[in-house]
């Protein structure tokens, strides 16, 4: 999908369909002045009550002029429009445009004042949508499904004062949707062809065609290293498990990195302590931190901002065998702190502790994992934001901002001293689990025992990386929130 910029009038813009704004039931100066050439048929159509006033409502017009057809979208009752408004307002208009056979559109929303933002910020939010709307999984299929499949090319209406940086916007939507989509493809892909050595070979392609540095760490080399948590969820599976580094380099020497953590399960049985069949086949998805780093690292790297990011992933399969980790072992991890193992389904927070003790060679600006660590943080948030968890208030304030200005949001929960007290055990530094209680608190204590030599955040996504039912497939969050968070810490936002 092609974007670009369109500064004509919009009664005069050749296109497959116009995308027009409507609020309070009225068409936006676009929708009017494309009307005012189509004998009124779009305010006829309005007039009539064809579309609610609600945000995200959609009415298809054919109108016969320069726009083969005209797309109202409602942003609600007005005067302002929110900005979760405009981006549903977006996504619904995006998922419209793309049941329809228009080849190319052109959207005039760009003229609805949204609070705080910007024309770039509309026209990236537009753009997301768009390809949002436009993904298919289709690799595993013998045939691609039939039906529409959007336009090809989209134009974002502005002026002619505005069209440089709604370009340089535009840009930047563009690699923030490629990052997406290839978190996307990974984390729907089986877990027979995603194997974390696919993964390493993905991590090297990217490394290979967008100029970063990469290094994957085998066995030998985590036992060198005393990964021994790491090791023992491994340990279980046939599949070779990896350490991935991976390093985007644009800022100075000097400066230090922001490091990001993708928890990298392939696919997770849940090992000797076994997961119920039901809905097992979506433990292919649980390796979607991983996905969401590769994702931000390809999005980073296609943008070129001045600093340095380092990718870790961490990545094997929790299978039950002979072999395997049992309830009850005791594992040395890097850092030295020894851990009993209570309960081997909570493995990410073991592979992940290793990664966070490797993380203080880069003596980083911050950190942050990302993992579907826990099913608590879906009973207690749902699916519409990520869990957040932050010994620093600056770093939680900084990813709340940027969660809400991506439409990717997260909710910081709190992380306690009085929770680590559930994680004590007989017979290690600490047990891998605290009970069902606080699931998703003490995870995150779990971690945070790891993380102590640098600003450090922890996002559960097990609600928000994937979706079930109908709809069934990876989410790509959050890589929207990670771009947006790195490239305002290098001042390109």
């Amino acid at each position: 999908m092609q974007f670009s910029t369109k500064t004509s009038a919009p009664e005069k813009t050749r296109s497959g369909c116009a995308i027009v704004a409507v609020i309070g039931g009225r068409a936006g100066e676009a929708g009017a002045a494309i009307d005012a050439g189509a004998e009124g048929v779009l305010a006829r159509a309005l007039a009539r009550g064809d579309m609610p006033t609600k945000a995200g409502s959609t009415l298809l017009v054919g109108t016969g002029g320069p726009s083969e057809r005209v797309l109202l979208v409602s942003m609600g009752d007005g005067p302002g429009v929110s900005v979760k408004a405009f981006t549903d307002a977006c996504r619904a208009a995006m998922r419209a445009l793309a049941a329809t056979a228009a080849k190319d559109a052109v959207s005039w929303l760009g003229e609805v004042q949204v609070e705080g933002r910007d024309a770039g910020w509309k026209a990236r939010t537009v753009a997301l949508a768009a390809r949002e709307a436009a993904y298919r999984f289709e690799r595993m299929k013998s045939k691609p499904e039939p039906g529409p499949r959007g336009p090809s090319a989209i134009a974002i209406g502005c002026t002619r004062g505005d069209a440089a940086a709604i370009g340089r916007a535009l840009a930047v939507a563009a690699a923030i949707a490629d990052g997406t989509d290839l978190a996307k493809d990974l984390g729907n892909l089986p877990g027979n062809v995603c194997t974390p050595t696919y993964l390493a070979q993905t991590a090297r392609s990217l490394a290979r065609e967008h100029g970063l540095k990469v290094e994957v760490l085998e066995r030998k080399q985590m036992e060198a290293l005393k990964m021994g948590a790491l090791l023992a969820v491994a340990q279980g599976s046939e599949q070779a498990p990896k350490f991935i580094v991976l390093r985007y380099q644009g800022g100075g020497a000097k400066r230090p990195p922001i490091v990001l953590v993708g928890k990298g399960i392939t696919f997770d049985t849940g090992g000797i302590s076994i997961k119920p069949a039901a809905e097992m086949d979506e433990m292919k998805f649980d390796m979607c931190g991983a996905a969401s780093v590769l994702g931000t690292m390809r999005a980073v790297a296609a943008i070129g901002p001045a600093i340095d990011v380092v990718g870790l992933i961490p990545t094997c399969e929790n299978m039950p065998s002979g072999r395997a980790t049992r309830p009850g072992d005791v594992v040395t991890s890097m850092s030295g702190q020894t851990v009993e193992i209570l309960n081997t389904d909570a493995e990410g927070r073991l592979i992940l502790c290793d990664a966070l003790t490797y993380a203080e060679r880069f003596r980083p600006a911050a950190v942050v994992d990302i993992a579907t660590l826990t099913g608590a943080c879906v009973i207690a948030l749902g699916n519409h934001h990520s869990g957040l968890f932050a010994r620093d208030d600056a770093l939680a304030d900084e990813l709340l901002a940027c969660g809400r200005d991506a439409a990717d949001t997260c909710w910081r929960m709190p992380l306690d001293d009085e929770y680590q007290d559930a994680l004590k055990s007989n017979f290690a530094d600490m047990g891998n689990v605290g009970g069902r209680a606080g699931g998703a608190v003490t995870a995150a204590c779990f971690l945070a025992r790891f993380a102590k030599a640098y600003p450090w955040a922890h996002l559960d996504i097990a609600g928000t990386a994937w979706r079930s039912g109908a709809s069934k497939g990876a989410s790509g969050r959050p890589v929207p929130l990670l771009v947006r968070f790195v490239l305002g810490r290098a001042g390109a936002a």
